[in-house]
């Protein structure tokens, strides 16, 4: 496989593995150990990595949720913890998860040095998020770090996506709008954008250059390095989803 085979084969299924922890029951529990309710521990747990900044910081890493939203679950939730806090709990849950539903996959160390070869590679400028999270310590067992790896992976992906929209004019409002019209009010709006065929077709040039941005990173895998991320990210999401 080509790197870019590779990355677009891993796209969907590192998406669904780097985020289902966010409001699984076990994390929401956690969040409620520490005075938080699931979406102040998603918004401090997953910008935490950034530390105790204003707001607008954490918007512009993230991108696609109403400002104000966010702004107000960031204040309200850095009260009660420690942004850094809130992070290490939160990527600690991702850890829990992995623990309990990769027993058994095989191929989860090649898995791991596969990822962290590419992690390593990216260079990071512009990529806020990533650099924040890549900058976590990875766990010492091969599951938890399978899904540590996943999760960085996936904010990779999302970072170089946010640097791909900027750069076709598209704001990720109206590009949230395109890719997921039914989760508008979850994001913090009350009305949907206007969405034009350029705005489309700008973000279809976004797609392609986020593959752009990545690729060079994941040149550096070899064939069967390239072979082993793909047959683990797809079994670490047969074990999540089946």
């Amino acid at each position: 496989m080509t790197p870019r085979e590779v990355l677009q084969a891993i796209k969907q299924p590192t998406g669904d593995i780097g985020a289902v922890f966010y409001f699984h029951p076990a994390t929401l529990e956690r969040g409620k150990e520490l005075g938080l309710d699931g979406f102040r521990f998603y918004f401090l747990g997953r910008g935490g990595v950034l530390g105790d900044v204003e707001a607008g910081v954490v918007q512009s890493a993230f991108g696609y949720f109403n400002p104000d939203l966010l702004a107000k679950m960031w204040n309200t939730g850095k009260e009660k913890v420690p942004p850094r806090d809130a992070a290490r709990a939160y990527i600690e849950c991702c850890h829990e998860v992995g623990r309990k539903a990769f027993e058994g996959i095989d191929g989860l160390d090649a898995y791991v040095e596969a990822a962290t070869a590419v992690i390593d590679a990216v260079d990071g400028g512009a990529l806020t998020l990533f650099a924040g999270v890549r900058a976590e310590p990875v766990p010492s067992d091969t599951a938890g770090a399978a899904i540590h790896q996943a999760m960085v992976l996936r904010e990779l992906r999302g970072s170089a996506h946010l640097a791909a929209i900027a750069a076709v004019g598209v704001s990720t409002r109206v590009a949230h709008a395109i890719k997921r019209p039914d989760d508008l009010a979850m994001f913090g709006y009350e009305e949907p954008p206007a969405v034009t065929d350029a705005d489309r077709a700008a973000l279809e040039r976004a797609e392609q250059i986020t593959d752009d941005i990545l690729e060079p990173a994941f040149a550096v895998l070899s064939d069967e390095q390239g072979e082993a991320l793909v047959a683990a990210t797809t079994a670490m999401h047969a074990a999540l989803t089946g």
